[in-house]
């Protein structure tokens, strides 16, 4: 019989978004029984952005990303500028 492996358990937060005519999955998950969140954004072209950091509760990594792009806009989010502190990888 083979291993499943970890359950992974999706925030109820985890939804689609829109702004400035750009969609995305906001992905929110955690492996259970594992400390910390997950956030990851993946676009209508399968592209990912998953965030560096864990985060401590499911609301902490959506208020991450909520302020992300009023701050610096989804668009920026996606593709940041080689400027930018690392807080995410791209896949």
């Amino acid at each position: 019989m083979s291993d499943p492996g970890p359950k992974i358990l999706k925030s109820p937060l985890s939804n689609r978004f829109t702004s400035d005519g750009i969609t995305v999955s906001v992905e929110i998950y955690r492996i259970e029984g594992a400390q910390g969140w997950t956030l990851e954004l993946i676009d209508s072209d399968w592209n990912s952005v998953v965030w560096d950091e864990l985060f401590a509760t499911d609301d902490e990594a959506m208020e991450e990303f909520l302020t992300g792009v009023q701050d610096v806009g989804l668009a920026s989010l996606l593709e940041p500028d080689d400027d930018d502190p690392p807080m995410a990888t791209i896949h």
